[in-house]
């Protein structure tokens, strides 16, 4: 998979999500500096720094209340 496209949803945002569609079906992939890759569902937050956790909770807050349990 090293041909990973990243992209931003917003222009301003921090987290380069991953769009590796062409690999797995229903994978939610994020970086904060496209070189550590988090799985949404397997990652968050656990496997995540208190700081990426504050960014990623402003910047996504859909995911941030989908796994308000996870806290």
């Amino acid at each position: 998979m090293s041909d990973l496209n990243f992209y931003k949803e917003k222009k301003k945002n921090s987290i380069f999500w991953v769009d590796n569609a062409l690999y797995a079906k229903g994978e939610h992939l994020f970086s904060f500096d496209k070189k550590k890759i988090y799985n949404l569902f397997a990652d968050y937050p656990h496997n995540m720094t208190a700081e990426e956790i504050a960014i990623f909770d402003k910047e996504e807050p859909y995911w941030c209340d989908f796994f308000k349990d996870r806290k």
